[in-house]
């Protein structure tokens, strides 16, 4: 079956059950512009759902892979994920998704390999240090989406401007003579503040980006901080956050590739968008 919006509390009922971070305005943002299938049980309850997010005409992000605990290992997820690579397929695209150690054992066998990580940092209260930066205004826009296309590899503007609007004081960005070379946003989630995409020309103008978000947001947070950058993953752990768990990014079959430039990202927006 399709998933469509009048769907929201059996999906948020799915990530609730997994103890994952998605809110009900994630779920709305990603059925807004991607396509989603799931699996009813009799009484009418969603107890699986995979998610297709279209990131222009090259790829699309496989998300929310999911199924609730008393109808696990009935084979629904392997059912929804080998129907959605169908499509995926037919379109020319590839699919890319960012894997969690137990998840990425099943993805492995179903064609996906590896390109880079991240690891998840979690801190349980407010962060207290103020970091000044630029706040995100209409007119840092269009440099804005062409950084994150060139970083990402793809369009996803839907969901940046959704991110600002929902938390615009930590929409931030870096100028560097009247050019944008860096930007963080943020969203709020069922659990935690998720802290993320964090695009920059730099690390030193990442850490300054990620500080200034962590400052205008409260806890409890999570921080994606790509394995790449491990300076900006031990300045994580000395103010105090923790290792949550690591994510690998992985892509299918024969084409796979990882689009963009892996050395712009600095904190993914999130497993789920990218």
């Amino acid at each position: 079956m399709a998933l469509h919006q009048r769907h929201l509390a059996g999906c948020v009922a799915l990530s609730r059950s997994a103890s994952w971070n998605q809110n009900e305005a994630d779920w709305r943002l990603m059925l807004g512009f991607g396509r989603g299938w799931g699996i009813s049980a009799p009484e009418g309850t969603i107890c699986a759902s995979t998610i297709a997010l279209p990131y222009g005409a090259d790829f699309a992000w496989i998300a929310m892979v999911l199924v609730l605990p008393e109808h696990r290992r009935l084979g629904y997820a392997s059912r929804l994920l080998r129907g959605a690579l169908a499509e995926l397929e037919q379109e020319n695209r590839v699919a890319l998704l960012d894997a969690t150690p137990e998840g990425r054992a099943v993805y492995v066998q179903e064609g996906f390999r590896d390109f880079w990580g991240f690891t998840r940092f979690s801190l349980s209260t407010a962060f207290l240090p103020k970091q000044e930066a630029k706040p995100l205004t209409s007119t840092h826009w269009s440099q804005v989406l062409a950084l994150d296309a060139l970083a990402f590899g793809g369009d996803r503007e839907p969901v940046l401007r959704n991110l600002a609007a929902r938390q615009p004081s930590a929409a931030l960005v870096a100028e560097r003579n009247g050019q944008v070379v860096g930007f963080v946003l943020a969203r709020e989630g069922r659990e935690a503040m998720q802290v993320g995409p964090l695009v920059a020309r730099d690390a030193g103008m990442a850490r300054k980006l990620l500080a200034a978000a962590l400052g205008a947001v409260p806890g409890p947070v999570y921080v994606d901080i790509a394995d790449h950058a491990g300076p900006l993953q031990a300045w994580a752990l000395n103010q105090g956050f923790v290792v949550q768990r690591p994510f690998t990014r992985m892509a299918h079959g024969p084409r796979a590739y990882a689009p963009g430039d892996a050395s712009l990202v600095y904190c993914p927006t999130g497993p789920e968008l990218g």
